[in-house]
């Protein structure tokens, strides 16, 4: 699938636009209800849409934008009156809220009903005297009409071979793109033909987000919220994601970024790669006593909650085999309440599925918010706080490069296998790692197979890891360069031998 992220598109700028509106709300309203409900009119407010045939239409998707936004959940639409845009509102403006699933949730009125799977004749067609297009189907579902090839699509099982013998390459493939992005098959169709997410087999990894043309799909936020906890006084901590560098600027530093966070109202900001950094340690040595002598077949990682979430579905036998370790956000959360028991934490990252993290309840008293990187921007633009402006206060210098080098795809099992080099010379490390879901299945059946006995496997959801993550503001080569330049710049390579999360296990 191509990937869109880095192109400033039409889809972007409104998503972009609605959470800066809806920050905007929360910092400078006086009265919610009725501001709110003016938002889709500022927001599209010209008679003639600029991305719909309708400007009803354009301000009717809009309007569950910013439900979605709000930490709302969209209004059905079986319903004769659906309800007003602000219907729920006082739920959600509240200074504390954890995200009710589903997460992930198709707007229907936006949904352009794609094609699932369909093979189509273009007007490249020559109507070639040998036509093999015809004599390689195997259902005989290709005629020729006014001399060119025409596909019977009740006939057409979707083989593809005409696609792949037409010498003009006239033959194309129309696949849904959401679909196409969903590693775990959870994208159905209703029955007017358009998307809708089966929320049981759904893990939020939102790349099916990320791949619609139409920007049909969004998921919640807490923005809204996150401000609310801001304007009420409590103390507010943020950790941040690796994959933050260059997400905010070719030219904005770590230590801009964190200086940037403290003018926007945190009273500090922690690396999350520091949990990382102590997680690794204790899968080091997991690695060493029980997967290198046998006891264990093979060890999975935990870190990617889209892949944990999958395997734990779809393959309940490797469920011993997934790493009981803290990932890395709610171990730096736990460092973070430690040293500052009234506060309360927000974990700024790439990735939706962390959200669907946070809101289990066994995470709950560690992670208070998930708010994004694309989300973030939009508080920093309703703020009007410049990031290439801001003058650098204090370091960003909590971990190490090992911990740094999760934010890519293999940087988890690269870390733990540099650990183990390190504190455990000697020992045989294999490594296995797997990018988007459906290549995390085709590990896991080799897995389930005997076929990667001995081997420490990571997962990532999304392609290229967590830079490639839902959230981001970036093209992913450009987020993969940043992150190690990141990673290189950390004083150490590796976390200090006996640095664990035995002593957060136990204050647990």
């Amino acid at each position: 699938m191509s990937d869109m992220r880095g192109i400033d598109t039409p889809v972007r700028q409104r998503r972009r636009r609605v959470f800066r509106e809806v920050a905007n709300l929360a910092y400078t309203s006086t009265n919610l209800k009725d501001d709110m409900e003016a938002l889709p009119y500022k927001i599209v407010d010209y008679e003639k849409s600029q991305y719909w045939e309708s400007v009803y239409r354009d301000r009717a998707i809009v309007r569950e934008r910013l439900r979605l936004a709000m930490g709302m959940s969209l209004r059905p639409e079986n319903r004769d009156h659906p309800g007003h845009l602000t219907e729920g509102m006082e739920e959600s403006n509240i200074d504390e809220k954890y995200y009710e699933p589903p997460l992930m949730q198709v707007i229907p009125s936006a949904c352009n009903a794609c094609p699932e799977n369909h093979y189509e004749v273009t007007s490249s067609c020559m109507g070639c005297l040998a036509h093999p297009c015809h004599s390689i189907c195997p259902k005989q579902a290709i005629t020729m009409v006014d001399g060119k090839s025409v596909i019977d699509q009740e006939k057409c099982i979707r083989c593809g071979k005409c696609k792949e013998i037409c010498p003009y390459d006239a033959i194309c493939h129309k696949e849904r793109p959401c679909k196409a992005a969903c590693g775990v098959n959870a994208i159905k169709s209703d029955r007017f033909g358009r998307a809708c997410i089966d929320s049981e087999m759904c893990v939020s990894c939102g790349q099916c987000m990320v791949s619609c043309p139409f920007g049909t799909i969004a998921d919640k936020s807490q923005i809204f919220q996150l401000i609310r906890a801001m304007q009420s006084g409590r103390k507010i901590i943020a950790q941040v994601a690796p994959a933050f560098a260059g997400q905010f600027g070719p030219n904005v530093t770590p230590d801009m970024f964190k200086a940037a966070l403290k003018e926007l109202g945190f009273a500090d900001v922690y690396e999350t790669a520091l949990g990382a950094d102590m997680g690794c340690m204790k899968e080091a040595e997991h690695y060493v006593k029980e997967v290198a002598t046998g006891n264990q077949a093979f060890a999975l990682t935990s870190c990617c909650p889209s892949w944990s979430v999958m395997a734990k579905h779809l393959f309940p036998e490797t469920i011993d085999k997934i790493s009981n370790e803290l990932t890395p956000m709610v171990a730096t959360a736990r460092i973070i309440k430690r040293e500052h028991p009234d506060a309360s934490v927000v974990f700024i990252g790439p990735c939706a599925s962390k959200k669907l993290e946070a809101s289990r309840r066994t995470v709950r008293s560690d992670v208070d918010f998930v708010i994004t990187f694309e989300e973030l921007t939009g508080m920093f633009e309703a703020k009007g706080i410049l990031l290439e402006e801001i003058q650098a206060m204090d370091a960003l210098q909590d971990a190490t490069g090992a911990g740094r080098g999760y934010g890519v795809a293999g940087g988890v099992a690269s870390a733990i296998e540099e650990c183990i080099k390190t504190y455990y010379p000697g020992t045989e490390v294999k490594i296995e790692h797997a990018e988007s879901l459906a290549e995390c299945r085709k590990m896991l059946l080799l897995a389930k197979a005997g076929k990667k006995n001995g081997c420490l496997i990571e997962g990532m959801a999304c392609p290229g890891g967590c830079v490639a993550g839902a959230g981001t503001n970036i093209a992913i080569p450009q987020a993969l360069k940043a992150v190690a330049g990141f990673k290189d710049a950390a004083e150490k390579r590796v976390p200090d031998e006996g640095v664990s999360q035995d002593v957060l296990l136990e204050n647990s």
